[in-house]
């Protein structure tokens, strides 16, 4: 979006003769633009107001996923003080689970708020670029009446810049579609990966439970210990 704020800018600054030719009043034209760029502003406000929002939720679901954690191990501590191992154990085996969620969810948190930083950033370019174009406007349409009496000089250089333009638009396609056919590759080697991550976390699972259980029965013992002395 802040591409077309600067593709814009070039059309107003450096084209405004061409555009005489296509156009009656070249001052409406401009006028449009501006309409056109306060509505681009319009719809990255409330972008950036929706990704804000994502991030706050992001960040409330990971928060509830760590006190889950905690309270799941404080569960299987007591369990094992009333001798219930089975229980303990199926309250670590919960909270492993919910400690995978937690790491996702901070993922996803980070993720979130780099995005609606970047968005701000990119909406406070923008708003200025706008102010810049209304305190121009005045100027452009001094410009525009002068202009016309070089229109059919720069005809020729208008043509070149569109030729150029074309050029430029094709490039920008050409990596689009390299762009697409890296995301369609990098799919395809996540989704043969995804198997394999899958069947280590399920061997490495069993381990880490029984890690978890043994430092509990070891906090339960020195908690014993503690208490004899």
């Amino acid at each position: 979006m802040f591409e077309l704020f600067k593709r814009v800018k070039t059309v107003v600054h450096s084209e405004l003769n061409s555009l005489i030719d296509k156009a009656e009043d070249p001052i409406n034209m401009v006028d449009q633009y501006l309409r056109e760029m306060g509505s681009d502003i319009h719809e990255a406000e409330k972008a950036t107001a929706k990704m804000m929002a994502e991030e706050k939720l992001q960040k409330l679901k990971w928060e509830e996923a760590e006190n889950m954690v905690k309270k799941r191990e404080e569960q299987a501590l007591q369990s094992l003080q009333d001798g219930n191992e089975d229980l303990a154990k199926r309250a670590l085996e919960d909270k492993l689970r919910l400690q995978q969620e937690a790491e996702q969810l901070q993922h996803l948190y980070v993720e979130a708020s780099k995005t609606a930083a970047d968005l701000k950033g990119k909406l406070t370019e923008m708003k200025a670029e706008y102010r810049d174009m209304e305190m121009k406007k005045a100027s452009l349409k001094s410009r525009a009446q002068s202009a016309k009496a070089r229109a059919n000089i720069n005809r020729s250089m208008s043509i070149h810049n569109s030729e150029g333009s074309k050029q430029g638009f094709k490039r920008m396609e050409e990596k689009v579609l390299r762009y697409e056919a890296e995301a369609e590759t990098s799919e395809d080697l996540n989704a043969e990966s995804r198997s394999l991550d899958d069947e280590l976390k399920q061997m490495t699972q069993k381990t880490k439970l029984d890690e978890e259980l043994n430092l509990l029965k070891k906090k339960l013992a020195n908690k014993a210990n503690v208490t004899n002395k």
